[in-house]
């Protein structure tokens, strides 16, 4: 399965992750508040790493990693993680162009369905989501930590 890996829009590049990005990825993500006490940005990435890594994708202007979405597909549902956009890059199709790209590469598996998690107090990701097509769901999220 290919994920495309070079998709050009006003000198942007998505393409899959590299090792080298691992400081500006972690760095992007704590500038857009997605790194939590719980969740080792690291250990994240390592863990990626090992499933389905074309499906982790990075944005790319000018030398710069302005964002970034991990995706994956279990064999029922496909799933977005650490979807993020440079604050200063905001609101020029940067995100929208990950979510396709991820959407694509889910689609090529035979992924039926994507699902997301968004926090509750960021309503401007819900916002984002749904203007890109996904609706709240009647659902319970649950988990549970294994370690």
């Amino acid at each position: 399965m290919d994920v495309p890996s070079r998709v050009e829009r006003n000198e942007l590049e998505i393409r899959p992750y590299r090792e080298a990005d691992g400081a500006s990825v972690v760095a992007l993500w704590r500038r857009c508040d997605l790194v939590v006490a719980w969740n080792d940005p690291l250990q994240d990435i390592d863990r990626k790493l090992q499933v389905q890594r074309q499906l982790f994708l990075v944005a790319e202007h000018q030398g710069q990693i302005v964002g970034t979405v991990m995706a994956g597909y279990d064999g029922h549902r496909g799933w977005i993680n650490y979807l993020a956009t440079a604050p200063d890059h905001q609101r020029k199709g940067i995100g929208r162009a990950l979510m396709s790209v991820a959407e694509d590469g889910l689609r090529a598996l035979g992924c039926p369905k994507v699902n997301l998690q968004v926090r509750r107090w960021n309503s401007n990701a819900v916002g984002f989501y749904e203007h890109i097509g996904y609706a709240v769901e009647d659902n319970v999220s649950m988990g549970k930590r294994l370690r």
